[in-house]
């Protein structure tokens, strides 16, 4: 296997130049929703799992702006190779249209109903009328996040990764000093709690999407073609259906997952401490994934660009077992530190800043065994549906790989232990991260069949 390691001179630095901005993106963007988690930890328990809770909902809004970022990525990654900067502009505009209107029925849907909407996710009436007002205004924040988002995508795609980093670095730091504000009441800012986090996650969005727009006036390297841009023509529309509904899908389903899954630690006994717990550790999975996501992003436009520029099928095989053995061998890194962090680091410094009580700091402890333990499956399996498989093309099965285990095995695992059975905590953690262990020989049966490679361009732009 290692004989796929060895690569033309200077590729891996491609690699490292493409994936390093992908990462610090990650971070950036996954450090602005930890501000807003530790600084509301920092008011108690109680305020901490209402933001879980009214985290879950928006979660899904999150992964739905991620599906329409990976559909993308399929489609422009291959055009960029053929260098078709029209038929971009078209995928560029489906892409806005389809974001927009997603999340405005959305922000309306929480605006509307957010107690509705909270009780779905717990039976705890206290947390239920403290995420309300928090709900309802930070929907609103991922209509522009939508937009700024798709254009981000774009421009990665395309070689540029950047730029992205750049923009959610002054949304993340922005939001950093607006919750310092807004929270607590510095700088002559009302207190607002739990509220002054949701309007500073507004305003922050609402300069990313700023920032974007600066940057279309004076981008020579994809330039707009508004034209393109706002009448995209019923091909595009048909291949991004094509291409990206699936992934768009995968994304909504496996978000709805996740949701369940905090759904169904709300309605436990002990709800608030699991929940806290849930909450702590989510945050240690998307520092610790920003990693594996920036890798498998770059393995993306790697592999799709190859196919666009017409590249045999051997070679990009080859290049695909590459990249994902690097994958692997990052998850055990990444699987290393924490291991080391979490008795030098966690438990005696991070768990105590949220004031967890003894039972969530438990059950937080116990999920980052079980969770460090499977880190490299997880790593690889992200490369190889995220990155390898969509960007060949092979949407469909790519979906299946990723939701079938979520939902045939991790969701009802995961409630029969923890409502019906009321099995100990290692039980209900190992059902919570099971699917990984599902995912890596299915993808690997798939990626040996090369039924993936794909040309998804479309021959005729209209």
């Amino acid at each position: 296997m290692l004989h796929y390691l060895r690569r033309e001179p200077g590729f891996y630095k491609r690699l490292f130049l493409l994936a390093l901005p992908l990462i610090l993106q990650n971070l950036i963007t996954t450090s602005l929703g930890f501000v807003d988690t530790f600084m509301v930890g920092l008011l108690g328990d109680y305020e901490l799992s209402a933001v879980t809770a009214a985290n879950a909902p928006i979660f899904l809004i999150q992964v739905i702006i991620f599906g329409l970022m990976s559909g993308l990525t399929i489609l422009v990654s291959q055009y960029w190779g053929k260098q078709d900067i029209e038929a971009i502009n078209r995928c560029m505009g489906f892409a806005a249209y389809t974001g927009v209107c997603i999340t405005a029925l959305a922000a309306l849907l929480l605006f509307t109903f957010p107690t509705q909407v909270l009780s779905l996710v717990t039976n705890n009436s206290i947390l239920i009328e403290m995420g309300a007002p928090y709900l309802k205004i930070v929907g609103i924040s991922y209509i522009f996040n939508a937009v700024s988002s798709v254009y981000v995508s774009m421009q990665r795609s395309a070689e540029n990764p950047s730029l992205g980093m750049k923009v959610f670095a002054c949304s993340m730091l922005l939001n950093t000093f607006l919750n310092y504000c807004l929270i607590f009441g510095n700088f002559g800012a009302p207190a607002l709690g739990i509220t002054g986090a949701a309007v500073a996650t507004l305003i922050s969005r609402i300069a990313e999407f700023l920032l974007v727009v600066l940057y279309v006036l004076f981008s020579r390297r994809v330039p707009l073609m508004p034209r393109q841009f706002l009448r995209p023509g019923r091909d595009t529309a048909r291949s991004f259906i094509r291409y990206a509904t699936p992934v768009l899908l995968n994304e909504t389903l496996w978000g709805l997952g996740t949701t369940v899954m905090t759904a169904i630690l709300g309605h436990m006994a002990d709800s608030a401490d699991m929940l806290a717990a849930y909450t702590i550790m989510g945050n240690i999975d998307k520092f610790t994934t920003v990693s594996c996501f920036g890798l498998a992003g770059a393995t993306a436009v790697i592999l799709g660009k190859s196919i666009g520029e017409g590249a045999s099928r051997d070679r990009v095989y080859d290049l695909s077992w590459c990249l994902l053995i690097v994958s692997f061998l990052l998850g055990l890194i990444l699987a290393g530190l924490l291991a080391v962090a979490l008795p030098t680091l966690f438990i005696p410094y991070l768990y105590p800043l949220f004031s967890l009580s003894p039972l969530a700091t438990r059950a937080a402890v116990m999920l980052c065994v079980v969770y460090l333990i499977l880190l490299p499956l997880k790593s690889f399996d992200i490369s190889n549906i995220t990155g390898v498989l969509r960007a060949g093309g092979d949407v469909r099965m790519a979906t299946v790989i990723d939701l079938t285990p979520l939902w045939g095995v991790a969701v009802p695992v995961s409630a029969l232990a923890a409502l019906v059975f009321d099995a100990p905590l290692p039980v209900v953690c190992l059902g919570i991260y099971s699917e990984n262990l599902c995912k890596m020989p299915w993808g690997i049966h798939r990626l040996r069949s090369r039924k993936w490679i794909n040309d998804v361009t479309r021959r005729d732009a209209s």
